[in-house]
């Protein structure tokens, strides 16, 4: 028998992902200059990241074993692959932000010295990192709310029954 354990990974990337969004938008760095966020948004993004993946893979075993409404899990599964990509975008850059510094000496050619730093450069420009974290935060509030509507219905949420109209979904 197959279970469905989509449930029991989804929730703490979402919350995860949430957290490290709201720090990269709310200028906490300003307010509190002595915490090292760079360290805690690095370490929320690299779990919340690694766990969304998780929570993509046991969302197609889920998809398979329910059968909700086609165009609600199709919606609610687009959502969630662009809010892991988004954030998964973010990650990349902080990687490359840890490993090029030990990494110079290796590379022999400065072309592609050049373009890794191109690439790290502008994956953690301020502009860019906290727009991805403004619409990856969109994208998993939106899945969440998608995920809800299959699992409680519309009546659970407010918002719901505005977003799925927005969308097209009939439900």
């Amino acid at each position: 028998m197959t279970y469905n354990i989509h449930p029991l990974f989804v929730h703490f990337p979402i919350a995860l992902l949430f957290v490290y969004s709201i720090i990269k938008i709310i200028p906490l760095q300003k307010w509190f200059p002595a915490v090292a966020w760079k360290h805690i948004e690095r370490a929320l993004l690299l779990v919340g990241v690694l766990g969304a993946f998780v929570a993509l893979s046991t969302g197609e075993t889920a998809e398979h074993l329910t059968r909700p409404n086609h165009d609600l899990v199709e919606a609610h599964a687009l959502f969630a692959t662009t809010a892991t990509w988004m954030y998964g975008l973010l990650l990349a850059g902080e990687i490359l932000s840890v490993i090029i510094p030990l990494i110079t000496t290796k590379i022999t050619s400065p072309k592609a010295l050049k373009a890794i730093t191109f690439i790290k450069d502008l994956l953690t420009h301020s502009i860019l990192s906290t727009t991805l974290a403004v619409l990856g935060l969109l994208a998993i509030s939106i899945t969440g709310l998608l995920g809800g509507v299959m699992v409680y219905g519309t009546t659970a949420d407010p918002v719901a029954a505005i977003v799925l109209k927005i969308l097209g979904i009939n439900y």
